[in-house]
C-alpha cells in the first residue's frame, strides 16, 4: 500500500510539470516591426484611447451609434456568447464541489401468493472528484480562456460595427454632396444645349455638335439618378445595420464634419491590448494550451470519492421494522494501462490545434500591422490629393470668372464660359471625393488600432 501511495505522489510530481502550467504569451518579437514608419520609443499616445463620441463628434452621427450598439443583432448574438462563456466557467468552478444526488427506492414483493413484502430506501448519495493530476483545473483556465475569447469577440463586433456606421454615414454626406453638384452640372449642360440649339439657328454650329451637347446632357442626368439610387440603397443598408426597418436617415453635411489635424498609432505592442480580435486570438490559444494540459491528464489516474446515507428497512437482506441508517464509503481509483491508443492521439491532436492556434494569433498581429499601415497611408494621400483638388478648384473658379469677363467685354462666346463651368464642377467632384477618402482614412486607422470601444 506504501509503494502504491508513493509511486502516486511521483505521478503527481512529475505531472505538475506540465499539466499545472499557466499559460504564457509567447515572444511576439515582430512587433518592434509592424509600422513601416518609425516611432519614437516615447510617442505611446494613440487616436485608438479616444471614445468613439470624443472622434465622431456629429451629433446625428452619435445618435446613430448608440442605436447600432443597442438594437444591432449581431452585437446582440455576441453579447448572448458572453452569457454562455459565463455559465460554462460557473459549471467548471462548481465541478471542485462534490456533486450529491437523492436517490429513495420502494420496492413491493411477493413469492407464491405469501404476503407481499415492502421495502424501502430513503437514501442519499455524493460522489467527490479529486483534482490531483490539473483535469478540473485545466478545465476551468480553459473556460475562462473561452469566456475571454466570447467577450473580445463582443468587442471586436463593436469596433466594427461602430466603424461601418460612421463609414455608412460619412458615404451618405458624400453621395449627398455628389449628388448636388451633378444636378448643378446637370443645370449647366441644360443651358450648354440651349446655347449649342441657338447657335445651330444662328449657323454657327452644326446638328452633330447639339447632339453630341445632348447626349452629354442625358449622361449626367442618368448619373443624378444612379446616385439618387446609391442613397436610397445606403440608407435602406445602414436601417438594416441600426436594427430598424428602411427609412429616411437624419443627417449634416460633408463640409461640417471636423477631425484632429494629426493623427498618432503610439508603438505597434498596443495592438495586443487595443485589438480585440488580436485579444480574441489569443484567448484561442490559451484555451487551445489548457486543452493540451487535459489531455496531458488523461494519462494519470482518476480519483473518486463516493459516499450513501440513508434510512432502510433491508439492511442485510433482512426486512425489519423500524428501519435502520445504513452508511457507506468508497474510494476509486481509475489509472489507464490501454485505451487502444486513443489518449495518444488526443494529446497529438490537442498540440496540433495548439500551433495551428499560435500560428493565427501571429498571423493576426501581422495582418493588424497591415491595415495599421494601408489606413494611415490612405489618410496621408488623401490629405495631399484633397490639397491639390482644392487649389485645382482655386484655379478653375479664377478660370470661370475670367471667361465670363472675356464674354462681356471680347467675342468669345457664351459655349467656353459653360465648358469652363463643367471643368469646376468636375474639380468639386473630386474635392468631395478625396475628402471622403480622407475621412474613409482616419476610421480605418481609428479601427486598425482598436478604438471603437
Amino acid at each position: 500500500m506504501k509503494k502504491i501511495i508513493i509511486c502516486l505522489f511521483l505521478s503527481a510530481g512529475l505531472s505538475g510539470c506540465h499539466v499545472y502550467r499557466t499559460y504564457e504569451r509567447p515572444d511576439m518579437t515582430v512587433t518592434d516591426s509592424l509600422y513601416r514608419q518609425p516611432v519614437g520609443v516615447a510617442d505611446t499616445a494613440s487616436i485608438a484611447s479616444l471614445s468613439w463620441k470624443e472622434l465622431f463628434t456629429d451629433p446625428q452621427l452619435q445618435q446613430l451609434i448608440e442605436m447600432g450598439i443597442a438594437n444591432n443583432t449581431d452585437l446582440n448574438i455576441a453579447r448572448l456568447k458572453v452569457k454562455e462563456a459565463e455559465a460554462l466557467l460557473l459549471s467548471s468552478k462548481l465541478a471542485y464541489l462534490p456533486s450529491v444526488s437523492l436517490t429513495p427506492q420502494g420496492t413491493l414483493s411477493s413469492v407464491d401468493g405469501s404476503k407481499t413484502s415492502k421495502t424501502y430506501d430513503l437514501a442519499a448519495s455524493a460522489d467527490w472528484e479529486l483534482d490531483i493530476f490539473g483535469k478540473l483545473t485545466n478545465a476551468k483556465r480553459g473556460a475562462k480562456a473561452a469566456l475571454e475569447q466570447s467577450e473580445a469577440y463582443r468587442q471586436a463586433v463593436q469596433t466594427q460595427l461602430v466603424a461601418t456606421i460612421a463609414n455608412s454615414y460619412y458615404t451618405l454626406l458624400m453621395l449627398d454632396k455628389q449628388l448636388d453638384i451633378t444636378r448643378r452640372t446637370a443645370e449647366t449642360w441644360d443651358e450648354n444645349l440651349r446655347a449649342m440649339k441657338a447657335l445651330k439657328r444662328a449657323g454657327q454650329t452644326t446638328e452633330m455638335a447639339v447632339a453630341q451637347t445632348e447626349a452629354s446632357k442625358l449622361s449626367v442626368d442618368a448619373s443624378v439618378l444612379s446616385i439618387e439610387q446609391q442613397i436610397s440603397e445606403m440608407e435602406n443598408s445602414l436601417s438594416a445595420l441600426l436594427g430598424m426597418a428602411p427609412q429616411l436617415i437624419t443627417r449634416s453635411t460633408l463640409d461640417n464634419q471636423r477631425f484632429p489635424e494629426s493623427l498618432s498609432t503610439g508603438v505597434p505592442l498596443q495592438l495586443l491590448h487595443r485589438r480585440p480580435d488580436i485579444r480574441q486570438k489569443e484567448a484561442e490559444l490559451a484555451g487551445a494550451f489548457y486543452a493540451t494540459n487535459q489531455a496531458r491528464s488523461a494519462f494519470y489516474p482518476s480519483i473518486m470519492l463516493s459516499g450513501s446515507a440513508g434510512w432502510t428497512n433491508s439492511a442485510g437482506g433482512a426486512v425489519t421494522n423500524p428501519g435502520q441508517w445504513l452508511l457507506s464509503a468508497v474510494g476509486s481509483l481509475v489509472q489507464p494501462l490501454f485505451n487502444r491508443g486513443q489518449n495518444i492521439a488526443n494529446l497529438k491532436v490537442a498540440k496540433a490545434q495548439q500551433e495551428e492556434a499560435l500560428l493565427t494569433f501571429r498571423q493576426s498581429l501581422l495582418d493588424a500591422g497591415t491595415e495599421v499601415n494601408d489606413a494611415l497611408v490612405q489618410w496621408q494621400k488623401a490629405q495631399g490629393r484633397l490639397a491639390l483638388s482644392k487649389q485645382q478648384v482655386t484655379s478653375l473658379q479664377s478660370a470661370v470668372r475670367s471667361s465670363e469677363l472675356l464674354m462681356r467685354h471680347s467675342s468669345q462666346n457664351y459655349l467656353e464660359v459653360l465648358t469652363a463651368r463643367q471643368t469646376l464642377l468636375q474639380a468639386e467632384l473630386s474635392v468631395a471625393s478625396n475628402r471622403f477618402d480622407e475621412i474613409q482614412g482616419v476610421i480605418n486607422l481609428y479601427h486598425a488600432l482598436g478604438g471603437g470601444y
